[in-house]
């Protein structure tokens, strides 16, 4: 409980699920001797209770005009290419990408996990504008990595995105949504509290038996 990073060479897919169940968020890391999987248990997660939901005058208004749609498990390959595309420096490497598009293929209802794509879709134009990827374990749902398009036509939808997720976890009983370090001032925006490991991992345990 001291430490909070640790690294492996074990890319299975099963090891990556009990990871998730235990509260680490997976990154990676390059090493000489290649690409690593790199598990933290955090010491603060940010946390966002639905009743605590923040929603803008400008999403509001956006909201209103009902130009876009929230979906999910529809575009899960090119919401990994958008935000592999975004990000191309970061975390996001060959092996994790694999890794999750077969978790993604090979879900089991019996693993209590499962991989989920997040796509807010123009309805104009069903272009993919934003998105995100994420898993569910329990009556939980963590943040892995998302987008947002940069187009200024577009400015305003990653938050929209957000908070039409918000509502659609709050609609299907979710008890709360794990958005993982608490140090981005988005996230604070949006309405999410700070749990330090100890109370985050209470909580954690109960909701994802």
């Amino acid at each position: 409980m001291k430490n909070n990073y640790y690294w492996s060479d074990d890319w299975s897919e099963e090891f990556y699920m009990e990871l998730a169940k235990a509260g680490f968020i997976c990154t990676t890391y390059d090493t000489i001797n290649g690409l690593v999987l790199l598990p933290e248990l955090q010491y603060s997660y940010a946390i966002l209770d639905f009743k605590n939901i923040h929603i803008s005058k400008k999403v509001k208004n956006m909201i209103n005009k009902n130009l876009y749609e929230l979906c999910i498990n529809t575009r899960f390959d090119n919401v990994v290419e958008e935000f592999c595309k975004q990000h191309k420096d970061n975390w996001l490497k060959e092996n994790y990408v694999e890794l999750l598009k077969k978790l993604y293929q090979n879900y089991d209802e019996k693993n209590n996990f499962k991989i989920i794509s997040v796509e807010l879709i123009s309805k104009k134009t069903n272009e993919l504008i934003a998105g995100e990827v994420g898993y569910i374990i329990g009556n939980t749902y963590t943040s892995l990595s998302g987008f947002s398009s940069r187009k200024k036509e577009f400015s305003n939808t990653g938050n929209l995105q957000l908070v039409l997720l918000s509502k659609y976890l709050e609609k299907n009983s979710f008890e709360f949504w794990n958005l993982g370090h608490p140090h981005m001032e988005y996230k604070k925006r949006l309405g999410c509290k700070v749990y330090e490991r100890v109370d985050f991992l209470n909580r954690w345990n109960k909701a994802t038996q």
